[in-house]
């Protein structure tokens, strides 16, 4: 091991640490709705979040954008920017509410226990990698470069690119929205007031499949935006993409308390970060090691995570 590379680039590999927490950020996102509503670990979210990056990708071909093309300015650049997110979101959102309605709608109807959905949830995550292997092949596709990634300006050694500027604007945004609608909104009350209490919102008059829908929805329109900010970061996707990220995005969503979406935008930032300095530390190789280290950490020494639940629901 050695700390030379990490005291030379520190700036640097801080940087691109807050650029690839900002993507796990809004993954997290939906980690912790559905968590905070339905206590359910969602993990067919990675696949969700893996749609979204062919949703991108689709994108540009309907849009007639060439590997080799030169990157667009301007009007077009932000047009295109602004169609591939919307129709990621879009694809991403759609398959979350069918998710919800055809794998676990039926069983929470019935009232199956928890480790009924979880199981269903890991099954539809092997069914979503394998339909898409089988349809687009098990290689990697690569993503038209459509934005220029020129470097802005030098802060400390670290290159303050185009395209970190752009996920870091977007992620923060996004996610700002997301809170002041959760927080602010009739319907983010309904969502606040299931995760307190299920049968005291019953009462109250709350429909719970519309607010477990709309949960689901916002979830997959975060996932949906973080395909495509991959998509424009590292050009590249696969059926089984979300697999290692899904991973990242729930320790992500533990490191900074589940339920709590703040505390899923500084868990995905925490992280980025960490896994960056350990890559330079340990190597490249050991990048993921990091993450799932730090996963088991939380849930030994703080499973509430930094900042512990908000949505938590009351308990008899």
């Amino acid at each position: 091991m050695t700390f030379s590379i990490l005291t030379g680039q520190f700036a640097s590999l801080t940087f691109d640490g807050l650029v690839l927490g900002a993507i796990y950020a809004l993954v997290a996102l939906g980690y912790t709705l559905v968590y905070g509503v339905l206590r359910l670990i969602n993990f067919a979210h990675s696949e969700i979040f893996m749609l979204g990056t062919y949703g991108a990708l689709f994108t540009t071909v309907w849009l007639g954008i060439q590997p080799l093309d030169n990157p667009r300015t301007g009007l077009s650049l932000i047009v295109t920017f602004v169609l591939v997110c919307l129709v990621s979101m879009i694809v991403s959102g759609v398959a979350a509410v069918l998710l919800e309605r055809i794998a676990y709608r039926g069983l929470r109807r019935r009232g199956a226990s928890r480790l009924t959905a979880l199981i269903s949830a890991i099954g539809a995550s092997l069914f979503l990698q394998e339909a898409v292997a089988l349809w687009r092949g098990r290689n990697y596709e690569s993503f038209p470069r459509f934005l220029e990634k020129k470097t802005l300006f030098t802060v400390f050694g670290a290159d303050i690119r185009t395209d970190k500027i752009i996920i870091l604007v977007a992620a923060v945004v996004m996610m700002i929205a997301l809170e002041r609608f959760v927080n602010r909104t009739r319907l983010g009350r309904g969502i606040r007031a299931v995760a307190q209490s299920e049968q005291t919102s019953i009462l109250m008059g709350v429909n719970i499949d519309r607010v477990i829908m709309l949960t689901f929805l916002l979830g997959g329109i975060m996932a949906g935006l973080a395909g495509a900010l991959n998509q424009v970061y590292f050009e590249q996707t696969r059926f089984n993409i979300g697999v290692i990220l899904g991973i990242k995005a729930f320790t992500a969503a533990v490191l900074g308390g589940i339920g709590n979406l703040r505390g899923a935008l500084v868990g995905g930032l925490v992280l980025g970060v960490v896994e960056s300095w350990g890559g330079a530390v340990f190597g490249g190789s050991w990048r993921d090691v990091v993450a799932f280290v730090i996963l088991v950490l939380v849930l030994m020494f703080r499973p509430e995570g930094i900042l512990g639940e908000t949505m938590q629901r009351a308990r008899a």
